[in-house]
């Protein structure tokens, strides 16, 4: 096996292993990297709160990273908890001349609140600034270096073209701790406009160690060969996906997961084994050729916090009937097998995060009776209504027509079926909803009896 790209965290010690080197080992190893360190501080804390601070000596910290360096290769180093001006110092000198691309971020205070950072280190901080290939300040930490209040993009600009002035090659001011639908961290290199880099926020009070996290994920990143745009949004990446996977892990403020990827990608087998068991049920189903469609119907399921379309498995050759009525599940499970369910599921998740899995039925007005009779919540969306920019755009067609049809019910929460009212020359169909494929099969069979009833 060829050996891993290491990469140098150079930070405090958090006993409860939320933040400082705890994160940034967990998350350097989850980005395929060999994490190496050299701690600065040990830290008595847990989600609460921090309890106390003992600093390692500056020669202490300075022989580690001297005895690191000089038996591994190094190929790329970040630096967070610092604590005070002779231990900064100490890590500029040690740093001072290695070809090894530097990410510092600034650490000054805990998410608890608790200072990380002497005062007498904020000047010192500024001195190393100068070593940095990126230096990574969320606002408040931005406020601090450059005497600015920042409240607008036009403060954050101001903001990063004083610290570029400072020495670094490139700054990343990032932007959760403002009020807003998106997460925006605003990467700025010189020579350049900067460039505002957004994910969606995650609501959650299980944010210790995120600045560590995304740091550490960004080393690794330019460890691997990445450039500074790519290394930055696929360390956002990780970090929206450990936050959105976040977990409770005591009285106060957890950490991300940092653990969700390969906690996600375990799933997947065991995914693909379901839907191929609940397409072998669907084949036994009575009746069920009567909801499959024109263009066939398939089934989506989707893995834990699913963004995209190849986060959901479907069947490679949806199901079909035979004019006889024998239902047949064609191809094989795969995740991104499916376009158009997917696309559904994945809409509709944005409206009601509990749903798991979906299927494309046919639509009609027995069927449209029986779901009626059945007490199943009906969002519809129509053709007609689609807006000129996305026609002819199927993708844009059913993202919209789906979230328009999830934002204008009045309990999307609710909803057990979308209905699309087709248009020439495209069948209308019915999507069912469901939280997993126990729920989605006992609609199905309800809805065949519903069916039943009305022909008896």
């Amino acid at each position: 096996m060829e050996p891993l790209p290491c990469v140098l965290t150079i930070a405090g010690s958090d006993s409860g292993g939320g933040a400082g080197i705890q994160a940034d080992l967990k998350a350097i190893s989850m980005a395929g990297c060999y994490g190496a360190s050299a701690i600065t501080a040990l830290t008595a804390q847990n989600t609460t709160g921090v309890a106390g601070i003992e600093a390692v000596s500056p020669e202490f910290v300075a022989l580690q990273i001297e005895t690191v360096c000089d038996d591994i290769k190094v190929r790329a180093a970040k630096t967070g908890m610092l604590f005070s001006a002779p231990i900064i110092r100490a890590v500029g000198e040690a740093l001072n001349g290695r070809d090894i691309p530097l990410v510092i971020d600034p650490v000054c205070v805990a998410t608890s609140g608790a200072k990380l950072l002497k005062d007498d280190a904020v000047e010192a901080m500024k001195e190393i600034f100068h070593l940095a290939d990126l230096l990574t300040p969320n606002v408040p930490e931005a406020e601090l270096f450059t005497g600015l209040e920042i409240k607008s993009r036009e403060d954050i600009f101001e903001a990063i073209e004083i610290l570029l002035e400072m020495g670094p090659k490139a700054v990343l001011v990032k932007g959760g701790h403002f009020d807003s639908v998106a997460a925006t961290d605003w990467l700025g290199i010189k020579g350049r406009q900067p460039i505002p880099l957004m994910q969606q926020r995650v609501k959650t009070k299980n944010s210790h160690g995120t600045g560590c996290t995304l740091s550490a994920a960004i080393a690794s990143g330019l460890a691997k060969g990445y450039d500074m745009v790519t290394a930055v949004r696929k360390a956002q990446e990780y970090l929206n996906l450990a936050l959105r996977s976040g977990f409770d892990l005591g009285e106060g403020s957890g950490p991300p997961n940092h653990l969700a990827p390969m906690l996600i990608e375990g799933m997947k087998q065991g995914t693909l084994s379901e839907l191929h068991e609940f397409g072998l049920r669907l084949e036994c189903m009575h009746g069920l050729s009567q909801l499959i469609p024109e263009v066939r119907m398939n089934v989506a399921v989707a893995l834990p916090h699913a963004t995209e379309i190849k986060d959901v498995a479907a069947f490679s050759g949806r199901i079909s009937c035979s004019r006889k009525g024998q239902v047949m599940v064609c191809g094989h499970p795969e995740f991104g097998a499916s376009f158009n369910v997917a696309k559904i599921l994945l809409c509709a998740r944005k409206a009601n995060p509990e749903i798991g899995c979906a299927a494309r039925l046919r639509l009609n007005n027995q069927i449209l009776d029986a779901a009626a009779e059945c007490g199943f919540v009906e969002a519809w969306f129509d053709r007609a209504d689609e807006p000129d920019e996305v026609q002819g755009t199927e993708e844009y067609f059913l993202e919209w027509g789906t979230c328009k049809a999830m934002a204008e019910h009045t309990e999307p929460q609710n909803v057990d079926v979308i209905c699309e009212s087709g248009g020439k020359g495209i069948e209308p169909c019915l999507f069912f909803l469901a939280k997993d494929f126990g729920g989605l099969e006992a609609k199905l069979i309800k809805l065949l009896a519903a069916m039943a009833d009305e022909l008896n």
